[in-house]
């Protein structure tokens, strides 16, 4: 349940009543229509052998991207559940997933200390980033540009790239390993979320922290924007999900459940397109959905037998895809 509301921030989603919400880049318009609270699963994939950390959906579009343990990236039809490409060529397990707003990239985010990055309509791989000297965990495409592209590393750095010219421009060392981050919506701040339970910002450009806030009182691993950009939405392995606003850093609101534990350190939870539902899984298996602005917990899913991993849902307002540790 919802512990405290702080009126800026929440109200600022609950009255973005969306009925097709659009925002701009140097891609195009992305839409997204009013999100629906699923109640049945319509489709049960066997995805991967082994754990699927990371989902994703394509922009505009109902097709849905995950990567396993067993080192592959594969792309779905989710109104029928069949395989439609299978991305080859990662050297390790797939921690966490990215993709450029105009869906011709795709990029993975490596346990064998690299990126790939995959040109969707060949299947052949177009860049393979190299650098951090751990596993990276951590990716991120900016709303504003693709070409623009921030990694997490367990070396204690971010590194921002060029995907373009598949070269980093800039690199930001830190004390706490870094488990999840994201870009603002004008690119120009790096959130990220740390082993400390620190939320920080950066400026992308020049690397100097802005901010910081203590957010969690163990690691943080999850970070997501709402679609307007005013909150920024962590999870953490203290077992509560957090909202903050996004320039200020002020608390707007703690959720929580009896029994929704955080499964790993890369446990991903997001917020509905239309900025109105919070969804976050379980190691029970279980997912819980929150509406922001009824605080109050509106579903609790019960289809997976195994620690839920990831959560996310397609910017046309349905489905919600999960992901757990067998790869379901």
């Amino acid at each position: 349940m919802i512990e405290r509301l702080k009126a800026s921030g929440l109200e600022k989603l609950a009255r973005e009543q969306v009925d097709g919400i659009v925002r701009r880049s140097e891609e195009g318009a992305e839409f997204f229509a009013e999100s629906t609270v699923p109640s049945v699963c319509s489709h049960r994939i066997n995805a991967h052998e082994g754990g699927c950390a990371s989902i994703l959906f394509e922009y505009n579009s109902s097709k849905l991207i995950s990567g396993g343990q067993d080192r592959s990236v594969k792309m779905w039809d989710t109104s029928t559940g069949s395989l439609t490409h299978n991305l080859s060529g990662c050297l390790g397990s797939v921690l966490d997933l990215a993709i450029t707003h105009d869906n011709r990239f795709v990029i993975a985010a490596s346990s064998s200390n690299n990126l790939f990055v995959w040109d969707v309509s060949s299947g052949r791989i177009r860049h393979t980033l190299t650098g951090h000297t751990d596993k990276v965990c951590a990716v991120d495409v900016s709303k504003v540009s693709s070409r623009h592209v921030v990694s997490a590393a367990y070396d204690r750095t971010i590194k921002v790239w060029d995907l373009q010219k598949g070269y980093c421009t800039n690199t930001i060392i830190f004390h706490s390993n870094c488990n999840a981050l994201c870009f603002s919506t004008d690119g120009l701040t790096i959130c990220s979320g740390h082993v400390d339970g620190n939320l920080r910002l950066w400026d992308s450009r020049t690397g100097k922290l802005l901010s910081e806030v203590a957010a969690h009182s163990l690691p943080i691993t999850s970070i997501s924007l709402s679609r307007n950009g005013n909150v920024v939405l962590t999870s953490g392995r203290d077992n509560v999900h957090n909202l903050f606003d996004g320039r200020s850093l002020e608390a707007c609101g703690t959720f929580r459940a009896t029994g929704n534990r955080v499964a790993s350190n890369w446990s991903r939870s997001c917020i509905s397109p239309d900025d109105n539902y919070i969804a976050a899984g379980s190691a029970d298996g279980s997912i819980c959905i929150w509406s922001i602005s009824k605080a109050d917990i509106v579903s609790t899913l019960k289809e997976h037998t195994a620690p839920v991993l990831s959560c996310t849902w397609s910017g046309l307002g349905k489905p919600l895809a999960s992901a757990d540790k067998n790869g379901i």
